[in-house]
């Protein structure tokens, strides 16, 4: 395994996300972002070795069909009964998570997995923020307008 920096929406953020090699510069995800856009467990990235030997992301080459998510929790911490009760009905819904910090999550959504069923579910929930990570919030409205992302 490797680390793969991905860089965040805003100048300066960045993080790294463990990656198993695949061919030449191409590597699959193994973990789930937690601050970059576009990219999910499972994808398969082009990364090139930067000027400290660091892998970084230059596309992502072929999707892996996972979609991610992201919870704040905002009135509890991810180890507190309310917390466990949402992201215990998110694996019953078939989904995966990791989280970081002790509000953060980063949730995974597979491909049998209805995208709808989750985010709908997440809007009920109080005391939360959740976003769209993979798709875009932008690339689902595009879709919902019937233009091609």
């Amino acid at each position: 395994m490797v680390k793969v920096r991905l860089q965040g929406p805003h100048a300066g953020d960045s993080e790294t996300v463990w990656a198993s090699p695949a061919d030449g510069n191409l590597y699959r995800l193994e973990n789930s972002p937690f601050f970059a856009y576009g990219v999910s467990l499972g994808d398969l990235v082009e990364a090139k070795p930067d000027e400290d030997q660091l892998l970084e992301y230059v596309r992502c080459v072929r999707k892996s069909g996972n979609r991610t998510l992201r919870i704040i929790f905002q009135n509890f911490r991810s180890g507190d009964e309310p917390a466990q009760a949402i992201l215990e009905h998110l694996a019953k819904l078939g989904c995966s998570y990791e989280g970081m910090l002790p509000r953060l999550v980063s949730i995974t959504v597979p491909t049998s997995v209805r995208l709808e069923g989750v985010t709908d579910f997440l809007t009920e929930q109080a005391g939360i923020q959740w976003e769209y990570a993979d798709p875009t919030y932008e690339q689902i409205t595009d879709r919902t307008r019937g233009l091609k992302v």
